[in-house]
């Protein structure tokens, strides 16, 4: 279930998106379902009016928290703030944004996967199993590789996504980058793992739907509590990623040329304005 509540993220956070894509979300939702299930059409049509809702819902509370969000960042980028412990919240603050668009469609996704029949369950569970095997293939090629070759590769990545964002790094940077990708722990057989274990869990709701009578309700708590399904050793190995990307950024930021801050500090301001044009 997680696969589709990801699409009402996918254009926000890609930002190059455009107001129109925005404004297109449902087509965009229809077509991402395809490869899971097929609806009926009294499902199609009651889904379609809860996502009308949920998009609604979604430009009306959630783009004036992103823009609330994205302020805060340029004025902390501005005031010269931007530390460890504040680049820490704003990654909670991102996730809080997640959580809360899971937790108002839930109950209706809840709902009407209790229609679906015995072929729609067995499709969509297929899906989700060619998606861990795909997964396990593109883990195996990594692991193919030497422990050298995939650090490379590692600091090939977070050097490309942050000079999306600065421009061109410095050898300091550069040098920053490489320390810290060395401390980040492997979650890909764990992340595996856990997709096995909610989905396991969720395919023996299924199984009594017609018979259990708090089918939805445990459904619903199930899409609301995904940590339930992670092993302690996933959420230490996340939690400690998530400080090692902290501190990393925070060191980057401590030494960011004035051209860029500059860089920096558009790229927000055209966030900002992607969110208001998604608002008009």
């Amino acid at each position: 279930m997680r696969s589709l509540l990801v699409v009402v993220f996918i254009i926000f956070l890609t930002s190059c998106s455009s107001k129109l894509a925005y404004n297109n979300l449902d087509w965009w939702v229809y077509w991402y379902m395809d490869d899971y299930i097929e609806l009926k059409d009294e499902q199609e049509e009651k889904f379609d009016a809860h996502l009308q809702n949920w998009l609604s819902w979604h430009k009306k509370s959630e783009l004036t928290r992103y823009k609330a969000q994205l302020e805060d960042i340029k004025k902390q980028i501005q005031n010269d703030t931007f530390n460890s412990s504040i680049v820490y919240n704003n990654l909670e603050l991102a996730r809080s944004h997640w959580e809360r668009v899971r937790d108002e469609v839930s109950p209706e996704l809840a709902a009407i996967a209790k229609t679906l029949d015995d072929e729609q369950v067995v499709t969509l569970f297929a899906a989700l199993e060619k998606d861990n095997k795909e997964e396990e293939e593109e883990r195996q090629e990594a692991l193919e590789k030497s422990e050298a070759e995939r650090l490379k590769d590692r600091i090939e990545r977070i050097q490309e996504t942050i000079s999306e964002r600065i421009g061109d790094l410095s050898k300091e940077q550069k040098q920053i980058v490489s320390t810290y990708a060395q401390q980040f722990i492997s979650t890909g057989d764990a992340w595996i793992t856990y997709r096995r274990n909610i989905q396991n869990a969720a395919r023996k709701l299924f199984v009594s739907r017609k018979q259990n009578e708090r089918f939805e309700q445990e459904l619903v708590s199930l899409m609301q509590n995904p940590d339930n399904y992670k092993s302690d050793v996933y959420k230490q190995s996340s939690a400690h990623n998530m400080t090692v990307t902290a501190t990393l950024l925070a060191e980057i930021f401590s030494t960011l040329s004035e051209k860029q801050r500059q860089t920096l500090i558009e790229n927000v301001d055209e966030l900002i304005e992607t969110v208001d044009n998604f608002m008009d």
